[in-house]
């Protein structure tokens, strides 16, 4: 049973700094790395790009971009570029996105559709063709490239918490993302929909990676971890507020009077308004969509997820101290060891 390890970082600090650690990802022998493609931190191609020139393994991609922000034609172009510099490895996440639309004025109401016709566009780009396109959601006339990319079969990741998107995954990616899919019935739910398309679209399930993108705080004290997690729970929970759908899903009712608060919170990367609801997330949000705790603790509920057919486990990484590079090391060093010995003997 072979299971991926992916890292996930928002670019928030400079790009030398985040490069030195993805150096180090590598050599702790993560699979892959993921740059979140949001607005308004640092270009996402520029630091994939320095990336690239820093490593020389693990694969590279956006995590994600979306069809709105950035006219696909253009991550046709973007992400093979990127796969030239990077020598093959580079991937492609996908998505609604969320943060930057409403500034943007961009409507993604019908992301699916969106999405669905952007990987169409994308792959007939990376394939050298010549494309007139009018869809529900995109556009494009009479367009190619104008260069012929290394590689017309990059992966194609999407990543979607709603059933609709996890379809598209199934009819037509390499790869599932799922943020968040940690208690079981976010596993199956992620499984049986990406699984269900595909069978519908007459392609294997097996060959469609499914991931879990999960928030983690390595630390010894649980409480501690937890208490570190709150705050992304608060983000997750307002970007979700007209029915709560991850949680919901999880078997999880959000009490009414946090309910109502989170009706009112926009998302957002300002940490103050998230701190301020934090003491209101109850243990079990935080068990049920993060890794959070001991590495005895993290290292049973990896196994279980590959157990359940989770192909990557994605971690953004969070410390109760000493900064995400703790994290980093301590899932390499004192998570994995323990998975592989229970998965593997």
């Amino acid at each position: 049973m072979t299971l991926r390890t992916g890292l996930l970082l928002l670019p928030s600090r400079p790009v030398p700094e985040m490069a030195a650690l993805v150096a180090r990802a590598e050599a702790l022998g993560y699979d892959d790395v993921w740059l979140a493609d949001e607005r308004f931190f640092r270009e996402v191609y520029a630091t994939l790009t320095v990336f690239a020139q820093s490593t020389r393994r693990v694969r590279l991609g956006p995590c994600v971009t979306d069809p709105y922000s950035r006219h696909p034609a253009l991550t046709a172009m973007a992400i093979a570029t990127l796969d030239e510099i990077a020598g093959g490895r580079a991937v492609l996440g996908f998505g609604a996105g969320v943060s930057g639309l409403a500034e943007l004025g961009i409507d993604s109401s019908r992301s699916a559709t969106a999405i669905r016709e952007g990987i169409d566009l994308v792959r007939r780009l990376l394939a050298g063709a010549t494309v007139t396109l009018k869809g529900e959601q995109i556009s494009f006339h009479d367009g190619r490239l104008d260069w012929a990319p290394a590689r017309a079969g990059i992966p194609i990741y999407v990543a979607s918490q709603r059933a609709a998107g996890c379809r598209v995954a199934g009819r037509l990616a390499d790869g599932a993302i799922m943020q968040g899919a940690l208690a079981e019935p976010l596993v199956r739910f992620l499984r049986d929909t990406v699984h269900g398309a595909a069978r519908e679209a007459g392609r294997d399930p097996a060959r469609i990676e499914l991931v879990a993108r999960l928030n983690a705080c390595i630390h010894d004290d649980r409480r501690a971890a937890r208490d570190v997690m709150r705050p992304t729970l608060v983000r997750s929970l307002a970007s979700q507020r007209k029915d709560f759908f991850t949680f919901v899903t999880a078997g999880l009712t959000v009490p009414g009077r946090l309910a109502e608060k989170l009706r009112g919170l926009t998302y957002t990367h300002d940490v103050a308004p998230l701190r301020a609801l934090a003491p209101e997330i109850p243990d079990e949000f935080v068990d049920a969509c993060t890794l959070t705790g001991p590495p005895s603790v993290v290292a049973s509920e990896v196994v279980r997820l590959a157990r359940s057919g989770i192909s990557q486990v994605m971690i953004y990484p969070l410390a109760v101290e000493g900064g995400p590079e703790t994290t980093v090391e301590r899932f390499q060093r004192e998570v994995m060891p323990l998975v592989r010995r229970e998965l593997h003997g």
